[in-house]
């Protein structure tokens, strides 16, 4: 018995140090382990610190364009999750075909659409509404040449993103028992009362972490914005590996960029989930 009880002893002791190092991310550590090495090439070359620099103003452009179509596609989406959960044929279909169309439509060619095609149709439509003032000399035409293109490009991620967004938060709202719902009805709450104060809470609960990966989608399709001249990491990139020919170290330095930014959005994701869930 004593024999058996000291062998025992030994690997008890092992088995937390063993299962922290299974629990152990060997990925994320790997990734730090690359960025150290990214991060003394910056401090020690040269080349890769004016790349850093020349990338800066990119990584402003990426989080500005990224922040502000998110929470511009989280509000679009709440609404049209409520319009085709609403117990009303007109919202549901017309939530339905707009959620449908977006979901169709490839970001890069929405991208293309919005910017050439529905923000000058935006423009001569509002013209259109306020050609009475306009007429008047009241108010100044709208010149489609004063919406920048990151303006449009803000348009077209919010669009896209805002019928993925919204299929989130009406599978949340349909994950809730309905029992919930009929005990709100029985103590006289209207619709709107039992949606804000019973159903919404628990459902964003429930689909944060859906609600947090749709945002590093859209900080990684941001990149797409380059192609209508928006000055992020992206463009600045390219730009500046044409002008000098230095695309391995260009990229290198976007990579890292692009990189940092999501895993340190999905860790803080993580960290806020698991607050959540205490």
């Amino acid at each position: 018995m004593s024999v058996a009880r000291q062998s025992r002893v030994p690997r008890s002791r092992l088995l937390p140090i063993t299962d922290s190092f299974s629990r152990l991310p060997y990925w994320l550590l790997l990734a730090i382990l690359i960025g150290v090495i990214l991060l003394w090439g910056i401090i020690n070359d040269s080349n890769y610190r004016i790349i850093f620099y020349a990338l800066q103003q990119g990584v402003t452009t990426t989080i500005y364009v990224s922040i502000i179509s998110y929470i511009l596609a989280m509000s679009l989406g709440l609404l049209l999750s409520l319009m085709r959960v609403y117990k009303n044929r007109v919202t549901q279909e017309v939530s339905s075909f707009y959620i449908e169309i977006m979901r169709g439509v490839p970001m890069l060619v929405l991208l293309y659409y919005i910017s050439f095609v529905g923000a000058p149709a935006l423009v001569t439509g509002l013209n259109w509404i306020g050609s009475p003032l306009i007429d008047a000399g009241i108010i100044e035409p709208i010149n489609i040449r004063n919406v920048g293109f990151t303006t449009r490009a803000i348009l077209a991620l919010t669009l896209g993103y805002s019928a993925f967004i919204a299929e989130i938060f009406r599978s949340g709202i349909l994950s809730i028992e309905k029992e919930q719902t009929e005990a709100g009805q029985m103590e006289g709450a209207s619709y709107w009362q039992i949606m804000r104060f019973i159903l919404l809470p628990q459902a964003v609960r429930n689909i944060f972490p859906a609600l947090g990966n749709e945002f590093i989608a859209i900080l990684k399709d941001s990149a797409l914005v380059s192609v209508l001249g928006v000055q992020d990491i992206t463009q600045l990139g390219k730009v500046y590996s044409a002008s000098t020919f230095r695309f391995f170290e260009t990229y290198n330095i976007v990579a890292f960029l692009y990189l940092v930014m999501t895993t340190g959005l999905a860790m803080l994701i993580r960290y806020v989930e698991r607050r959540l869930n205490r």
